[in-house]
């Protein structure tokens, strides 16, 4: 049974693949499915549906990863098999986009204030067509000037929770994102549970429509991954695993190429059972 991927990026946010490159990519890997899970905008799931024609049997997931706060921890949860044509939906994608903004203007800020000079028009060029910028962009822009040489040393030492530049704003509730997704006719998934140390909060989304659980990511130890995936059972969620893929910047990888990270094709098929 061929494999699938539940969590890339794209150019339409901070990838540095295309939706159509991740695509090709993906085949060439051998996957059967993968998921375009980009923060916080839809705008690359047309491409990435028009690249999969090309490929016969190729599944792409429509999707999205939504940023969220709770407790002063930022949390991203993933909606799988979204109405990305959905007004609403697109309305309240906006605001998210409104906050992303104003988070990048106030990190700018601060690596200013570090004596580290980024401008607002450098990181506007980093925009692709209506996509989002975010931190992955900063981080480049940090290594272009030879401030980092990675993109873990960038987040290590400027852009992470609690590091120099770091800075969040009020965002939505990792609940309310559960009900966006749900309203758009998609399946809510916890991604990447063990970068947040907030695993209180699993058995409480998943009273409030949580469907399924990124047990296994590039991040997570294999002690992560078992204790998730056992985590997953007890609350009668559904195991998801995805890269994570952002492409490569000076020839690394962020978080895991393509394929990295995968579970079977019927995982596909059970998410879209769950879709409205």
């Amino acid at each position: 049974m061929k494999q699938s991927d539940l969590h890339t990026h794209t150019t339409a946010s901070d990838g540095t693949y295309t939706p159509a490159e991740n695509i090709r990519r993906a085949v060439e890997k051998g996957l059967g499915a993968i998921a375009i899970t980009d923060h916080d905008t839809v705008t690359g799931i047309e491409e990435a549906m028009l690249e999969a024609k090309n490929h016969k049997g190729f599944t792409v997931v429509p999707g999205i990863e939504i940023s969220t706060l709770y407790q002063g921890q930022d949390i991203h949860v993933l909606g799988y098999f979204i109405d990305y044509k959905d007004e609403h939906f697109l309305q309240a994608l906006s605001s998210l986009t409104s906050v992303r903004d104003k988070r990048n203007k106030m990190i700018l800020q601060k690596l200013n204030n570090l004596g580290i000079s980024v401008m607002e028009s450098e990181l506007e060029g980093k925009r692709h067509g209506n996509g989002n910028v975010g931190r992955g962009h900063i981080a480049e822009l940090l290594m272009e000037k030879g401030i980092v040489h990675s993109l873990p040393e960038a987040f290590e030492k400027y852009l992470g929770k609690g590091k120099a530049a770091y800075a969040s704003t009020e965002r939505i509730s990792p609940i309310e994102a559960i009900e966006l997704i749900r309203n758009a006719k998609g399946v809510p998934v916890l991604a990447h549970p063990g970068i947040y140390g907030a695993d209180e909060l699993i058995p409480i989304l998943s009273e409030n429509g949580l469907i399924g659980l990124e047990y296994k990511h590039p991040d997570h130890t294999e002690e992560q991954v078992a204790f998730y995936e056992k985590l997953a059972e007890k609350h009668s969620l559904l195991k998801t695993a995805g890269s994570d893929f952002h492409g490569f910047r000076n020839g690394e990888v962020f978080h895991g190429d393509i394929g990295s990270c995968s579970v079977p094709i019927s995982i596909v098929n059970n998410l879209k059972s769950f879709s409205k």
